[in-house]
């Protein structure tokens, strides 16, 4: 913003909060408030005063996104898988804290459905697995309706040891087989 004067006869001029000042002239100023700026022209034949207002306004509110993830991914960061043990589709202990970010993820999100499969490692045949799968899916089911997650928003299938996540044939890659993975119901 310029600030612009002239005076007449006036032998000097100050401005509050700039200082003395030429008898004519321009001074650009950068208030980060609203201020009123007064210049006061001294002379021969007295004073005079004026006063000028700069008004600051807050910038605009600037929208930046919360969340620049799709939905699908926000619900994969969100709804995590739940391991299982060997030949088991009990929910272990370690997994109620998932079960319950998952609900509560669900839950602020009703309008979401979602698929749970039920996944197996490679050992056992491919009957006994689908079973297993099967149980795996439906006892997370319950644990999330258990939690307040309407059961009408959930669909269960078993992939048995049909989609492995690992290949390799350790413990530790069976491990990561053995679960429930929960996908967006499209």
């Amino acid at each position: 913003m310029e600030l612009s004067w002239r005076t007449s006869d006036a032998t000097s001029v100050s401005i509050d909060g700039i200082g003395d000042v030429p008898t004519a002239g321009v001074k650009t100023v950068t208030p980060t408030a609203t201020t009123t700026y007064h210049l006061v022209a001294r002379g021969a034949g007295g004073s005079a005063d004026a006063s000028a207002t700069v008004t600051v306004n807050a910038p605009p509110a600037v929208q930046v996104p919360t969340n620049t993830m799709t939905e699908e991914e926000e619900f994969k960061a969100n709804v995590l898988p739940i391991f299982f043990d060997y030949d088991s589709y009990d929910i272990r202990s370690d997994a109620q804290s998932t079960v319950a970010k998952d609900a509560s993820y669900l839950n602020s999100h009703p309008n979401e459905k979602v698929v749970i499969g039920g996944y197996c490692d490679e050992r056992g045949s491919d009957e006994y697995n689908l079973a297993l799968g099967q149980n795996r899916a439906n006892a997370a089911k319950t644990a999330l309706v258990n939690s307040g997650v309407a059961a009408s928003r959930i669909r269960v299938i078993s992939y048995g040891k049909d989609k492995p996540f690992c290949t390799d044939h350790t413990e530790e890659c069976w491990q990561q087989n053995r679960r429930a993975g929960f996908s967006l119901d499209q």
